[in-house]
């Protein structure tokens, strides 16, 4: 019986260990540690029942709410659902830097992508390289995406090697050579659809990781 205790104990220490190591990006409340960018601050964000609201209104640009904070190593989870004629993105290990294109934001970008197509869970470039894994060849991925319903992506970036997972479906495996650091953002896609639209966040979670 004494050692069971023991194991036991030893089992709820490790389990709050690692539900220690994930860390809120977003409060549910405000956008404190978050900063809004774009070459056209046009698009408007909100927060709504703890989410993360995104609208995207005609003739505007591609505009990005920014963690303060850069990243290098982790795993990052949160969900999303999105309005089926517009298109989305998660930044990550991204950059704005007055030298590149006057501050535009650009880096890896997990797809949101509810378009015929069905390229949701790939990893564009933003602003540099353009696509880097898209999904063509990928018949199990793209049929992940869950069209007017939730999607939960999860990020995983260590050294140069970037996974990407899509309700549970992995997307995207892929080594590179360039960022290993940098913000992580919520796009709002610029659109000429004349109508606003809206992208949600939610359960927006991410766990460091010890560089290897």
């Amino acid at each position: 019986m004494k050692k069971l205790l023991v194991a036991l104990s030893i089992t709820l220490v490790f389990c709050s260990f690692q539900k220690e190591k994930w860390v809120r990006l977003f409060n549910g409340k405000d956008f404190t540690g978050w900063t809004i960018r774009g070459e056209q601050v046009k698009n408007d964000y909100r927060v709504e029942n703890g989410e993360v609201v995104g609208i995207s209104k005609p003739g505007s640009q591609n505009t990005f709410l920014c963690t303060d904070k850069n990243y290098d190593d982790f795993i990052l989870e949160l969900e999303v659902k999105v309005d089926t004629g517009m298109n989305s993105g998660i930044q990550f290990r991204s950059e704005s830097r007055p030298d590149f294109k006057n501050g535009r934001v650009h880096g890896y970008q997990a797809e949101i992508d509810p378009a015929a197509r069905a390229w949701s869970g790939g990893l564009y470039d933003e602003a540099r390289r353009g696509w880097l894994v898209d999904l063509k060849n990928n018949p199990t991925g793209q049929k992940a995406f869950k069209k007017f319903d939730w999607n939960k992506y999860r990020i995983e970036a260590l050294g140069k090697k970037v996974k990407i997972f899509l309700n549970g479906v992995q997307t995207t495996d892929y080594t590179d050579t360039l960022a290993t650091s940098g913000f992580i953002a919520l796009q709002v896609h610029g659109t000429k659809v004349q109508r606003p639209m809206e992208v949600r966040w939610r359960n927006i979670r991410l766990q460091e990781l010890a560089k290897k």
